[in-house]
């Protein structure tokens, strides 16, 4: 028996929705970075992006559980001396509700060029409404 080996040519992607209301930041990542990466697949392969689309709404309403709101912070670093940027997670929900569950899951996926194609993929709204009805998304509920 031969093992299957995916190609690019061969790969069939579906649409998913996830609703991040009252949802763990932690869990939500998890599930939607094996989703992105293809391994819910009977034809993973590691070295492809298999993966599916991920749209994710509501990021405003996510959970964080203990004391994460207040003591966990987010760093960026513009390159300059002194450019150091840091915000808790508290302002991060607040002002950027979007770019903290990105962050979350795609720090999730391979670091080098496999996975930043794999993150092109992944689309996060703040609110409700989502932009991609056209390709009749599959809502995905976590256990």
């Amino acid at each position: 028996m031969k093992t299957f080996m995916q190609t690019k040519e061969n790969i069939e992607r579906k649409w998913y929705v996830i609703d991040a209301t009252d949802k763990n930041l932690g869990r939500l990542a998890t599930k939607a970075a094996s989703i992105l990466r293809g391994k819910h697949k009977v034809t993973f392969t590691p070295h492809v992006d298999c993966g599916d689309y991920v749209i994710i709404i509501n990021a405003e309403k996510i959970n964080l559980t203990g004391n994460k709101l207040n003591d966990k912070m987010y760093y960026n670093h513009s390159g300059y001396p002194g450019g150091l940027r840091e915000r808790n997670a508290k302002t991060m929900i607040e002002k950027y509700p979007e770019e903290m569950v990105q962050r979350a899951i795609t720090g999730m996926l391979p670091h080098n060029r496999l996975g930043r194609q794999m993150a092109k993929k992944l689309y996060v709204y703040a609110g409700n409404e989502h932009k991609h009805e056209a390709q009749k998304p599959q809502k995905l509920e976590l256990d």
